[in-house]
């Protein structure tokens, strides 16, 4: 039996009166899925100053939908991914993903790390796919952005990049990893499951970046996409998978992506595998490594799918991890 999406959205409209916008129906839900609930909508955006820098977190918006189980801990029984989250004072069958890109501002350049899911994305509008109305929010318009990096090519982080055809930054440059491109154009892409994740991310990325060629830096781990932004090897998730370094007047953040799925989950157990991995033990590997860096040297954290703004600390835990929320760390 194939399980293709566990992100399953309510096909009722949002209860009136709440700022959430409509939920959409992903795909037809599985034996026992319960109905979302229609949520207050994100604030748009989350700024904050490292160094020089300004950092501004976008919302892209979201829903609550079934999970953790089995976007985490697919090899683990339902029960035990269940009980964890109610351990941790959270709903165990439902959770509320953050879609979190990034602006680095460094009064020269801005750097917009991630799109969204755009008009043909993982999450449907108007769930989702709010990427420009967030930066309108934060004072940005499309025009203002000078390069677009991407952690990889998924349709939550490349939705984004293009709407009806057209650039949505029609002045920005691209920043792709090397391995990453490559994965994704090739034709073989094409053959995954219908309905897939990967079936969908090719066709979006094949549509999207062939016209973006002249515009695009392929990037090898250690490589800058923007001055003091260094992409960093994080692969499993993806092939080619990339972090992002940013540092600034020695203040440092990390950017990891797709490095974590859910905050408690994701980190408690970097070991249990991940539904969206396409190399599972990779993915493993990866989380570890990133995770114990990040505790390591007390870097702030942006994981794009961490609760909004998406942005805290990771300490060690027993033989895992946790995470920290953001609240005035680095408000100095």
């Amino acid at each position: 039996m194939t399980f293709e999406n566990p992100l399953v959205l309510n096909r009722r409209a949002a209860l009136a009166g709440l700022a959430a916008p409509a939920l959409l129906s992903l795909a037809a839900a599985p034996a026992g899925a319960r109905d979302a609930k229609a949520l207050p909508a994100p604030p748009p955006f989350h700024r904050f100053a490292l160094g020089r820098l300004t950092i501004t977190v976008l919302s892209d918006g979201g829903a609550m939908v079934d999970g953790p189980w089995p976007i985490v801990g697919e090899d683990r029984p339902p029960e035990e991914v269940e009980r964890l989250m109610v351990e941790n004072l959270l709903p165990s069958k439902r959770f509320w993903p953050g879609f979190s890109p990034v602006v680095i501002d460094d009064g020269k350049t801005r750097t917009l790390v991630d799109t969204g899911n755009g008009a043909d994305g993982f999450i449907p509008r108007p769930a989702a796919g709010r990427l420009v109305e967030s930066l309108r929010a934060a004072g940005y318009a499309p025009d203002d952005i000078d390069l677009v990096a991407l952690t990889h090519g998924h349709v939550d982080h490349i939705g984004g990049v293009m709407e009806a055809g057209a650039p949505v930054f029609p002045k920005a440059r691209y920043a792709i990893g090397a391995v990453e491109h490559a994965f994704w154009s090739d034709p073989a892409r094409l053959g995954a499951a219908e309905g897939s994740n990967e079936l969908k991310s090719a066709k979006l990325f094949m549509k999207t970046f062939p016209a973006l060629a002249d515009r695009t830096t392929l990037l090898k781990p250690g490589q800058d996409a923007a001055p003091g932004v260094a992409a960093l090897a994080a692969h499993g998730h993806t092939p080619g998978h990339l972090a992002f370094h940013i540092e600034n007047e020695g203040k440092r953040l990390l950017l990891w992506g797709d490095c974590a799925h859910h905050e408690v989950a994701s980190l408690a157990h970097p070991e249990w595998s991940a539904f969206f991995d396409m190399d599972k033990e990779e993915g493993k590997a990866t989380r570890a490594r990133i995770y114990d860096m990040a505790a390591a040297d007390r870097l702030p954290v942006l994981g794009y799918h961490t609760s909004f703004p998406s942005l805290g600390f990771v300490a060690r835990q027993g033989s895992g991890f946790r995470w920290i929320p953001e609240t005035y760390q680095l408000a100095e």
